[in-house]
């Protein structure tokens, strides 16, 4: 079995948070039992997530050697220039080591939920969506890659991974994948 879900911002890539207060987790979207993350997104990320109760296929998702494409919607704070999106193609030197090139292209703004909260919006500061395609997943990569090149992420949407998609799925909805 594999499910798409739209992770909503504030929800943890687990079932279980033994936080206190706890955080809101998968469990409270009525996912089939037995299944689990292919993968992660962090708690203020928002996007798709592929679960699933086949191990085997776990790791075809999330070994690097497979290098499935991973594509997010990002919105940065500030107005990139053509410098900096050639320095995310190219890849950028983070404090793990360099990153592996990446497809980047300035987008218009995406027809996207609301996110609740909303990203805080400031009048004297533009903001620009980018997408962005990466073939590795180290921890916060994309977050990371932005702020290397002086562009903050503010919204971060993962839209793909590999032929997956997440289609018109709404925060907290999920569909069954053939």
């Amino acid at each position: 079995m594999l499910i798409a879900f739209n992770k909503p911002y504030g929800v943890l890539c687990q079932f279980t948070d033994r936080s206190i207060p706890p955080r809101p987790t998968l469990a409270g979207y009525g996912l089939p039992e037995d299944v689990y993350a292919a993968g992660r997104l962090d708690h203020d990320s928002e996007g798709l997530l592929l679960l699933t109760d086949d191990g085997g296929l776990v790791h075809r998702i999330t070994d690097p050697r497979h290098k499935l494409d991973k594509t997010y919607r990002v919105q940065v704070e500030g107005n990139p220039v053509a410098e900096q999106i050639e320095a995310l193609c190219c890849g950028v030197t983070l404090n793990d080591g360099p990153t592996r090139p990446a497809l980047v292209r300035r987008i218009d703004a995406p027809a996207l939920w609301p996110r609740d909260p909303p990203v805080r919006f400031r009048k004297t500061v533009p903001d620009a969506w980018l997408e962005i395609t990466i073939r590795e997943g180290r921890n916060r990569q994309v977050r990371r890659m932005t702020a290397a090149v002086g562009l903050p992420t503010l919204r971060l949407v993962r839209v793909a991974i590999g032929a997956w998609t997440l289609g018109d799925l709404q925060p907290g909805q999920w569909r069954e994948l053939r």
